[in-house]
């Protein structure tokens, strides 16, 4: 199987999917990652250009990840940029990946950048339709990323709603935690939710609520039958 990961920024390919992305890649699937905002440059306690470089490529291929596609939109604002240069950046790692699998940000997450990154997934995953030589898409999901995902306060819009979970072990579990404290200035202590102890408990949860050995959930949207 061929997955790709579409995110708004660094880390949230680990937050939403880390350990499902470890354990893929340990089971021979491939994984590749699409980046929007890869400089994240409004981020709190960012590390300069080169370091938030190398933690990007050191946590992905800690976990496994085949490559990397790195856009350059601007972070907190891509609201501001034309919806075509989002779907286009996105169909451009579509057409080289030629995934199975598509992974994004679910809608509703606080964070308006997320919610561009899904928008503009959601219409570039209809490239098979104007490319032949495109392979068309089996499955779309959306996963949720811890501080934004369970934030999603706008009741207009249907919530995150997981219907597939991905058992990851603790191990995995572990791997994710270990790839998050490669971003410098990611991990805070707990109660944060990008703590160690939040993560882990997450993946209890998500795990019980399916009898499995902990697990990231998603939602799956679009299924190829």
């Amino acid at each position: 199987m061929k997955y790709l990961i579409v995110v708004a920024h660094p880390d949230d390919e680990v937050l939403g999917a880390g350990a499902s992305i470890y354990r893929w890649t340990r089971l021979g699937d491939k994984v590749d990652v699409c980046i929007m905002s890869a400089e994240a440059k409004a981020r709190a306690f960012r590390p300069e250009d080169n370091e938030l470089e190398d933690d990007t490529h050191a946590a992905l291929a800690y976990i496994g990840v085949n490559k990397v596609y790195e856009g350059n939109f601007p972070n907190i604002e891509m609201n501001t940029v034309p919806h075509l240069r989002l779907v286009q950046h996105i169909e451009k790692a579509i057409l080289d990946s030629q995934p199975d699998i598509v992974i994004t940000h679910h809608p509703a997450d606080t964070n308006n950048d997320h919610l561009q990154t899904s928008m503009a997934c959601q219409e570039a995953i209809r490239l098979a339709q104007r490319r032949p030589e495109v392979k068309p898409l089996k499955e779309f999901w959306y996963m949720e990323v811890p501080s934004c995902t369970e934030w999603a306060i706008n009741s207009a819009m249907k919530l995150f709603t997981p219907n597939c979970y991905v058992e990851v072990g603790l191990d995995g579990v572990q791997a994710k935690v270990k790839a998050l404290s490669m971003y410098r200035g990611v991990m805070r202590p707990y109660p944060h939710p990008r703590s160690e102890v939040y993560i882990t408990g997450l993946a209890v949860y998500r795990g019980s609520q399916f009898q499995l050995d902990y697990a990231e959930a998603f939602e799956v949207v679009l299924r190829k039958y």
